[in-house]
């Protein structure tokens, strides 16, 4: 009965219980209960400690980017993400949901919004041409200025090709995200958005985003260069409008062939550049004509044809994501070749082709529409 007194006593944390003494000596007593107040003094130690101290839930650390030399070796095209989590999914076969919605809706949408703009402009054509004929008349009886430099301007503009004049906006936007990333305020928010990578929280919008994103003024030259070599040839081939929904089709694509790549070999790291959807456009072009002529930029010299460019294109690229190579986002690359590949030989056939539904429900839209001030009743 005393023990049970004395553990209940115990486990509920409150005080010692003190043996009666009766009959007996306080010495005798404390003698003989030595080895039970040893055992109830540890006894009470660990209760207390159980009741007072409560050991905190063990938290589940995000899996940071592995920046060791053996693991990972920071290419020096991407920015510096040491201090940057990333939280790869238990599940990595889901994390690919999202992201593949996110490509074909996208895809979609660019293709439908660019047979939409090539039919706005279509209409607008004929009134574009009569502005055009009263701007020059306008000009001919103006006093011209003499170093007016709007007017040099307009003249080196529209000496451009049309490729020119339409990756001109492209070249400006990426030049403007690479400015952001001087900003040091901004390099979360930029490698949040502005860097592709499955383990992060934000899988989608990055898919767009960091095909206008380069941290290397490198990386960024050599990209803008090779798109505005080949802009002429692939507006030429594809129209203005076709273009656009290609080139940013691409980027999406060959950010997503990099993840299903990442996810795969469990590599996971942030990739940024434009270069996934230039390698569309150099595709295509090759494809469309194998038999032109293309040299290094380094080594203008040496010409060989496009054909033959883009196998070894192709064969450094695949050899890059079997073998693991850092430098470049292989997988992206391979993506976006093969992408441009089968949309000249396919996809034009399958995709561009066949928007004629889509222009005439346009079109029913904008004829039936309301006027203003209201139609007849």
């Amino acid at each position: 009965m005393a023990w049970r007194g004395w553990a209940q006593r115990g486990w509920g944390c409150g005080q010692a219980w003190t043996p009666p003494t009766g009959g007996r000596s306080y010495e005798e007593l404390t003698a003989a209960l030595a080895p039970s107040r040893l055992l109830r003094r540890r006894f009470n130690f660990f209760i207390q400690q159980k009741c007072g101290f409560r050991k905190a839930p063990r938290k589940v650390e995000p899996r940071r980017s592995d920046t060791s030399s053996e693991a990972y070796k920071r290419s020096a095209l991407i920015p510096p993400v040491e201090e940057t989590a990333f939280y790869p999914s238990p599940y990595p076969i889901r994390t690919l949901v999202k992201p593949l919605f996110f490509t074909v809706g996208f895809t979609g949408c660019a293709f439908g919004s660019a047979a939409i703009w090539q039919y706005e402009s279509l209409k607008s054509r004929v009134q574009s041409y009569f502005d055009g004929i009263k701007a020059d008349w306008l000009d001919s009886i103006r006093p011209q200025k003499e170093g007016d430099f709007r007017k040099e301007i307009n003249k080196w503009w529209n000496n451009l090709s049309d490729g020119q004049r339409t990756v001109t906006g492209i070249i400006a936007a990426n030049v403007f995200v690479f400015c952001l990333w001087r900003v040091p305020s901004l390099q979360r928010t930029m490698i949040r958005y502005f860097t592709s990578n499955p383990a992060s929280k934000v899988l989608c919008s990055p898919m767009l985003l960091s095909t206008f994103s380069h941290f290397s003024l490198f990386h960024m030259a050599a990209n803008m260069y090779v798109l505005w070599s080949f802009s002429s040839s692939i507006v030429n081939i594809l129209g203005q409008e076709q273009f656009m929904a290609v080139y940013l089709s691409a980027g999406v694509i060959s950010n997503f062939v990099s993840y299903v790549c990442k996810v795969a070999t469990g590599r996971y790291g942030p990739s940024l550049g434009a270069s996934g959807a230039i390698m569309t456009v150099l595709a295509a072009v090759c494809t469309k004509i194998p038999e032109g002529r293309l040299a290094i930029i380094f080594l203008p010299m040496f010409t060989f044809t496009a054909g033959n460019a883009l196998k070894a294109i192709i064969a450094m690229d695949t050899a890059g994501m079997i073998l693991g190579w850092k430098f470049f986002d292989h997988a992206a690359h391979l993506g976006g070749a093969l992408f441009g590949i089968w949309y000249i030989t396919y996809g034009h056939e399958l995709i561009w082709k066949n928007r004629e539904p889509l222009v005439k429900i346009w079109h029913e839209m904008r004829t039936n529409s309301p006027k203003k001030g209201g139609g007849p009743k």
